[in-house]
């Protein structure tokens, strides 16, 4: 569906890339993604011990990139383990490249 926005009219594709852009759009949010692009998971204790913020703030950071989709979280009680969604990430680099391009 594509909407306007006075006379630019946009489709679903940019309204991702938007939400991708948003995600990113912080930078301990890029240091988690570049992190998690060299593991295969984590806990967000692996990123306290890397990341010179609070658990907290990495907890808050976490899910803004899970709600955006750029990553995903498993229940591994008493923890939770994130990695980069594969899926996503693959439509998100190829929005960017598009945009860019």
């Amino acid at each position: 569906m594509k909407r306007s926005l006075g006379y630019i009219e946009y489709g679903e594709d940019t309204e991702e890339l938007a939400k991708f852009a948003k995600a990113l759009s912080h930078p301990t949010r890029i240091a988690i993604i570049k992190y998690l692009e060299n593991q295969s998971c984590c806990f967000t204790g692996d990123l306290v011990d890397v990341l010179p913020i609070s658990q907290s703030t990495i907890s808050q950071h976490l899910k803004e990139l899970k709600n955006s989709g750029l990553i995903q979280g498993e229940l591994k009680p008493p923890k939770i383990k994130y990695c980069i969604n594969q899926e996503n990430w693959k439509v998100a680099k190829a929005l960017f490249q598009q945009f860019f391009d």
